[in-house]
């Protein structure tokens, strides 16, 4: 185990964790590796602001091993920091949270709703609010991608709003002309909502989106890796992106050609980012310190604990995230939020709140228990493996005081 800054490294058993029980872990993920089922991974556990766990375990590109330092694709794991931004400027006093987003993106002013298959697209009850957009109840979408249940997925597949080819600004346009697939507040649905505040960001600060992470977060935390693609000087530290082949598993990204090998133009506050364990836990342990670490203060306590609150309500649930249900969970501000041990059928506490990103990469925080968990990996379809899950359970099931 090497040491991260900011964090004293510990053995497990200084923060109640038993270090036999951890080797489970262990030898679990280098099951995944030995089986070919990935190539490598790095798991971390912090508890009471220290470092009790760190392995890397196989290979970032089948070749090279893994490295405490690798760059990983985090994708959705980028939504909470957009949304930590958006909070900064609303600790600001430049908007409230039920302010419609129209307020500060006009294009929204006149976008309809697709009610029924065979209907025309009609005006929504009501606007789509800023809150909608932090808790993915807009009735914006993510299209074929993850969803294939209502018309507007199909439009947003022959659209493509998140294409790589054009600025952020140019995706506002095209996504407000369609509809969307429900009233704002109706239902939750996962969607391109982030990357609308992203966007909200960047019309709000007059800063492009990019800009604002790097000199309002990631530099007051010390995240000098975090950014939209990995320059030529760091391709030598970016995992490949591995997907499923009949062989076991193939290279669908490369680090040194693929598409964060060079500065993007689209900046994509839901999906966007690359970051290191190092760097990603910097952020995290803000979260969990209520909106301070070391000597920066991001948010205050309170803006943490509206975040970190459940916001929906008994018909949103539960959470269906394409083909999967996320049982025992409502979803706060950028992440979810457990509000049901028994229902979740997963090792926790009622408070915690997490996320994770398409290429198997997942965190998760313990206010209760004062815990940090953290995956990364390079794999997609993330839904392919229960190691996320599995992950969280080997990591509970140790912990003895």
């Amino acid at each position: 185990m090497t040491e991260i800054p900011n964090l004293p490294t510990v053995t497990p058993e200084d923060v109640g964790i038993s270090s036999t029980r951890l080797e489970r872990l262990n030898t679990h993920m280098q099951s995944y590796v030995d089986q070919n089922k990935l190539a490598g991974t790095i798991t971390v556990i912090c508890r009471k602001s220290k470092l009790a766990h760190l392995t890397c375990t196989g290979t970032m590109d089948l070749e090279t091993p893994m490295q405490y330092d690798t760059l990983f694709r985090i994708y959705s794991m980028t939504k909470p920091i957009t949304t930590v931004a958006a909070l900064m400027l609303y600790e600001e006093g430049h908007f409230q949270l039920n302010d419609p987003i129209s307020k500060f993106i006009p294009e929204f002013e006149n976008t309809k709703v697709f009610t029924l298959p065979n209907a025309k697209p009609a005006d929504p009850d009501r606007p789509i609010t800023i809150r909608d957009l932090m808790t993915h109840t807009s009735g914006l979408t993510y299209g074929p991608w993850l969803y294939e249940n209502s018309p507007v997925d199909d439009m947003y597949g022959q659209l493509d709003p998140l294409r790589k080819d054009r600025p952020l600004k140019d995706m506002i346009p095209e996504l407000a002309q369609l509809p969307l697939v429900t009233h704002p507040g109706i239902a939750w649905r996962y969607s391109v909502s982030t990357d609308v505040l992203g966007y909200l960001v960047e019309v709000i600060s007059g800063t492009p989106l990019r800009t604002f992470f790097k000199e309002r977060i990631f530099d007051p935390l010390g995240m000098t890796d975090t950014d939209f693609y990995a320059p030529e000087n760091k391709h030598h530290r970016f995992a490949t992106n591995y997907g499923l082949s009949k062989n076991g598993i193939q290279v669908i990204d490369d680090p040194t050609t693929g598409e964060f090998s060079q500065p993007p133009q689209f900046h994509s506050g839901g999906g966007g980012l690359i970051s290191t364990a190092s760097d990603y836990l910097q952020f995290t342990h803000l979260l969990l310190n209520n909106g301070a670490w070391q000597d920066t203060q991001l948010l205050s306590k309170k803006t943490v604990e509206i975040m970190t609150t459940n916001h929906l309500l008994p018909h949103h649930l539960p959470l269906q995230l394409g083909a999967s249900q996320i049982s025992g969970h409502g979803f706060g501000l950028g992440v979810a939020v457990l509000t049901d041990v028994a229902q979740s059928e997963n090792l926790g506490s009622v408070g915690e709140y997490r996320w994770g990103g398409a290429a198997t990469t997942a965190f998760w925080i313990d206010p209760k228990e004062e815990l940090i968990g953290l995956l990364l990996t390079q794999f997609m379809p993330a839904s392919h493996y229960p190691i996320r899950s599995e992950f969280k359970t080997l990591v509970s099931q140790a912990i003895i005081s």
